[in-house]
């Protein structure tokens, strides 16, 4: 296994030890969906209907279900319900992991999805307000917050994120931003505590 290192900040955080600092909460792990590859987005795209969208592949469900079953076994406590973006992919990506009642679907993800196509500067900068003032606010005490939503384009908010990685985020209170302590992709995290 392959050793990293993450920037916290303060102090540099191994591998081994990132479940450790998630096993007290107090972090937000803002995750991409998992692999999508069944169909297309429509023009007529219907969050109700998910043949007008990109769905889970078989891969993509392994992964949700990964996810879901690394941070049960590591006891890492979360936040309930957690959030999704209505996207069938996304809603079914934190289905699979934490279980259909635990889900809160937020329509503000989708305006993540649109910074990829055609946002003006200030529509850009209103979304990215908006993400912000979410990742700044703390999870319930001794819990970890989840969102299952969108990779962000390239040098914009979060940035490019892989299917099923993962940004962990320390928020530091309402007006006070947040920090981002790792960027773990899916097959590193089956392997922690591994």
């Amino acid at each position: 296994m392959s050793q990293h290192d993450y920037n916290t900040g303060d102090f540099f955080l191994s591998e081994r030890s990132l479940p450790q600092l998630l096993s007290q909460g107090g972090y937000t792990l803002y995750s991409r969906h998992a692999e999508a590859t069944i169909g297309v987005d429509q023009p007529n795209l219907d969050f109700t209907n998910c043949q007008t969208q990109r769905n889970l592949s078989e891969n993509g469900r392994n992964q949700a279900h990964t996810y879901g079953e690394t941070l049960r076994r590591l006891n890492i406590p979360i936040m309930t319900p957690v959030v999704a973006s209505p996207f069938c992919r996304t809603r079914e990506t934190a289905a699979i992991a934490f279980g259909e009642g635990s889900v809160y679907v937020d329509p503000f993800w989708v305006d993540v999805y649109n910074l990829s196509f055609n946002v003006t500067p200030a529509q850009q900068q209103t979304i990215l307000h908006r993400v912000q003032s979410i990742l700044e606010t703390q999870p319930q005490p001794g819990t970890n917050g989840v969102i299952i939503a969108h990779s962000f384009p390239a040098n914009i908010g979060l940035g490019p994120i892989p299917d099923m990685g993962t940004v962990v985020i320390r928020p530091r209170g309402q007006g006070n931003g947040y920090e981002v302590v790792a960027h773990v992709e899916i097959e590193e995290m089956a392997n922690w505590g591994v």
